[in-house]
């Protein structure tokens, strides 16, 4: 997944990962898996504006939906987001 500088060769997961938690140790975070970060990303990007197709291929998911179903997560503003939304489509169509 990463490659190294010196070698070109891709970084072994466990070292990886003992460099990840060193970083977070370093800056004072709480600990989280680094996978756990795609999941931060997909969210907030959905979030954001970026649509579901392209987060997808960023991703290299094989489809959306798999993107969607597997990757977000709703957050309570973009539930409320939504609520608001079908409020006022409701509201313009009586």
């Amino acid at each position: 997944m990463f490659p190294s500088p010196k070698t070109g060769t891709m970084f072994d997961p466990d070292s990886f990962r003992h460099t990840h938690d060193k970083i977070l140790k370093a800056i004072g975070a709480e600990h989280i898996r680094f996978h756990d970060l795609r999941h931060t990303f997909a969210t907030l990007s959905l979030k954001n504006g970026v649509d579901v197709k392209t987060l997808s291929n960023a991703l290299g998911h094989y489809s959306a939906g798999f993107t969607l179903n597997t990757y977000t997560h709703a957050t309570t503003q973009m539930k409320q987001a939504a609520a608001d939304t079908i409020g006022e489509v409701i509201n313009r169509a009586m």
